[in-house]
Formats: C-alpha cells, structure tokens, sequence
C-alpha cells in the first residue's frame, strides 16, 4: 500500500455530490435509503470512477492491495455505518473486486475514541504503519492500524505475498536493464523501462525499496551498489516532483 495523492474534483461533479448528500440529510437516510440513491446516481459514479482512476498508481491499480486492477468504487467507511457520508468526494477510494466486496465489506474497526483503525491511503502514509518484508512479500503491522488494515483487507493472502516476493525480484532485473540501456546511451528505452517498472503491479514493493536505501547493507538487500545508487536518485527525484506538484 503507498500514498496516494487525492485531488480535487470537477466544479459540476462536486456541486451534484454535494447536493445529493444534503438531501440525504434532509430526509435522515438509513443505509438503505442511501443505498438505493447511490444505485441511482449513475452520473456521478462514472464521474467518481474516473477521478479515483486518474489518481490511482499505475494503470488504475487497486488502492488498498497494489495488484489488480480497481473496478469498484469503495466506501472507505461503509454506508452502512455512515449513509451521509454515501456521496462525500474524501471517503472514497478505488478498490479491486477482491479487497472491496470479498474482503472489507462492511467492516470498519475503530479504536476507542472512534477514529478508524483502517489505513486510508489517500489521508495518510501507510508506511507510518506498515512494513513490507521484502523477500518473502509480506506486510507486517507496525501500529494497530497496520495490523488491523492487515487483516481486514487479507493484505498478506498467499497471491499477493507471491505476487510481491516475485515483484522484488523482476524490480531488480529492471533496475539493472535500465542501469544497462543508460550506460549505452539508450535513453529512450531507459526512461520507458522507468515508467514501466512503475505501472507494474506491486508498485509498493518499489516504493519500500525506497525505504531500505538509508539502511545497514542496503547493497545487499537490494541488488549491489548500481541498483542503490539508481534507487538513491530515483529516490531523490520523485521527491523533488511530488514537492513541486
């Protein structure tokens, strides 16, 4: 799971998501009541669908596991627990089919004070919670957030540990290819193995290599000195953009 930037949307989009949930709250809908409004909207699930899509890492990868696509519209706190919150821009999130209606459901575990014990990733940054073991692809919970967004969204299912374990190893290859095509002056093909590596599935597993670059025996971990070295700048750069934007 990485950061995800959440941005502003369509002036017309925002006036209709804003008007259907006043009234909602005018007629103090149940969960079903918003149910069925949200089933109507056609209009403005399309709008929400491409706006979560154009933020979505990658080619609108799941929000929550970082593999599939994302096909659904999530809920970050269920109408069912919150049927005003049924059209609100900042409590939705784009989910696959397998983490948002297999998965997480309903749920939505909070602490005692009421705030939710669940990792939005478009309010705050995941790594302050969890921690991706590289080798073996599996999330480890280093807050009861993480370990609880762990296992609601079955983050470490045996695809998704398979999947990441085998990202690890095809995001060195890459690293090496592009360490390869820019030493022969290859440029083009060097940049298009970049933004490849990151529509890739997993983009997470990437994002944590970020993360080891500063650690003990770094080299090791990742590959040799090249692939740190690269990681290092790649590193530094998207940091620049991500302040600039």
């Amino acid at each position: 799971m990485i950061r995800i930037q959440r941005v502003d949307l369509d002036e017309t989009l925002n006036l209709r998501l804003n008007s259907r949930t006043a009234r909602l709250i005018d007629r103090s809908a149940d969960a079903k009541s918003a149910r069925r409004s949200w089933k109507g909207a056609t209009n403005e699930r399309k709008g929400l669908k491409q706006a979560l899509s154009g933020m979505a890492a990658g080619i609108e990868r799941c929000m929550y596991c970082g593999d599939s696509r994302g096909t659904d519209i999530d809920h970050f706190e269920p109408i069912a627990k919150a049927p005003f919150r049924t059209f609100e821009w900042h409590n939705h999130t784009l989910a696959c089919t397998s983490c948002n209606s297999n998965e997480k459901r309903d749920s939505y575990p909070c602490a005692e004070d009421g705030s939710p014990l669940l990792i939005n990733p478009t309010a705050e940054e995941p790594s302050d919670h969890l921690d991706l073991l590289l080798s073996v692809g599996e999330y480890e919970g280093i807050t009861i957030k993480g370990s609880a967004t762990i296992r609601v969204f079955q983050l470490n299912r045996k695809d998704l540990a398979i999947g990441r374990a085998n990202a690890f190893i095809r995001c060195k290859s890459m690293l090496r290819d592009y360490i390869m095509l820019e030493s022969k002056g290859r440029t083009e093909e060097a940049v298009a193995t970049q933004l490849a590596l990151k529509q890739l599935p997993f983009v997470d597993v990437l994002f944590a290599m970020y993360r080891t670059i500063d650690l003990p025996g770094a080299a090791t971990v990742l590959g040799g000195p090249e692939i740190l070295r690269l990681l290092t700048r790649w590193h530094s750069e998207d940091t620049q953009n991500n302040d600039s934007d």
